[in-house]
């Protein structure tokens, strides 16, 4: 009888540990960061930029690339990675670097714990060109 109260009172203290942190880990929010009008808009507005400030038919670009930039704890953008590599690939991201320092809108930045965080969000273009590889 004394095994059977031991399993008993084990399962019930068990059960309500479990129910404590539950408790615990849903009101410490985690979150993305995330631009005013999510992640379609910011993709809008950097291609506006692009659009203005960059002829980007200086580059042979075509198909998918992916952009890597990275949000601080304040919402600010502060570092992009360009994938895949292309010919004059330091004036095509020095390019890029200056259409998205023109996107004056902040992020909101991502959340762990209850502390904003850096970052990183990741998004993909298509690029057309005029151009090909075959005319440099």
């Amino acid at each position: 009888m004394r095994a059977f109260l031991l399993i008993i009172s084990l399962l019930i203290s068990n059960v309500a540990f479990s129910q404590s942190e539950t408790t615990k880990t849903s009101t410490l929010a985690d979150s993305k960061a995330e631009f005013p009008g999510g992640q379609d808009a910011f993709r809008k507005e950097f291609m506006k930029m692009v659009h203005a400030y960059v002829d980007i038919t200086a580059y042979a670009v075509n198909g998918k690339f992916s952009f890597i930039i990275t949000i601080d704890e304040k919402g600010k953008m502060s570092e992009m990675k360009i994938y895949p590599k292309v010919r004059n690939d330091e004036e095509f991201k020095q390019d890029m670097n200056f259409a998205m320092k023109r996107i004056k809108k902040k992020w909101k930045p991502a959340i762990t714990n209850g502390v904003p965080v850096s970052s990183n969000i990741i998004f993909d273009i298509n690029f057309t060109s005029e151009h090909s590889n075959e005319e440099y």
